[in-house]
């Protein structure tokens, strides 16, 4: 397991991060450690799971990696 920090831009509220953990969790292999405004502690599986999906599940949240 890969541990990374997501810097996530235009988050502002509770609301942002529960979209974001939402998303993430989505993903197999993934296990969201931490999510706060502007960033996201996961970690995960490189053979199940790419950086790419990552990035598209915080857009799928409606925000950006910084």
């Amino acid at each position: 397991m890969k541990n990374e920090e997501l810097k996530i831009t235009g988050m502002t509220c509770g609301h942002c991060v529960m979209s974001v953990r939402k998303e993430l969790s989505k993903l197999p292999g993934v296990e969201v450690r931490d999510v706060r405004i502007g960033s996201a502690l996961v970690a995960y599986d490189e053979a199940t799971v790419s950086g790419a999906q990552l990035k598209r599940a915080v857009e799928d949240a409606g925000f950006a990696l910084a």
